[in-house]
């Protein structure tokens, strides 16, 4: 059951590497392009990253400390509108993710082997152990790291056509 514990953490420690090397590159106008009305730009993905794994590290701690603490979920086009993510610096945003992951992962790679199975109850998605959290959070860097890659493309395409 432990065995796929290593190879979870190594995914997890290695989103901030997966990001910064989408990211190589983006400056300007490309920061604020978006593919749609409505959709996120670069620059508001990475902050929403950012905050994402700064809650991220309260629920894990939670999880790790508590007897099945309740984890609230948050309303994440709020926190863009009202939180300015349109506003934010990329670079400081991915520093602070990329310093946020590297603090939880070292938290996470000392936890006991037990410590794996204890279960945060999330008020959306329900009972939740650390695995599948950390799990989700390892997946959410990888996934819009490949978004980030799908808006630079469409970014080229668009101002190849001009």
């Amino acid at each position: 059951m432990m065995s796929d514990v290593p190879a979870l953490l190594e995914r997890f420690r290695r989103g901030p590497e997966v990001l910064a090397m989408v990211l190589t590159g983006v400056f300007g106008e490309e920061e604020d392009f978006v593919t749609a009305p409505g959709k996120w730009s670069i620059r508001q993905i990475v902050a929403h990253l950012a905050d994402a794994e700064l809650v991220g590290a309260h629920r894990l701690r939670q999880v790790i400390a508590e007897d099945k603490p309740t984890l609230i979920a948050f309303d994440q086009d709020a926190w863009t509108k009202n939180l300015d993510y349109a506003r934010r610096k990329p670079k400081q945003s991915l520093e602070t993710f990329r310093r946020i992951r590297a603090e939880n992962y070292e938290l996470l790679k000392e936890v006991a082997p037990d410590a794996w199975e204890r279960t945060g109850n999330h008020t959306e998605n329900g009972p939740m152990t650390l695995r599948r959290l950390v799990d989700g959070y390892a997946v959410h860097a990888e996934a819009h790291s490949r978004q980030l890659q799908e808006i630079r493309e469409a970014y080229k395409a668009a101002k190849g056509k001009k």
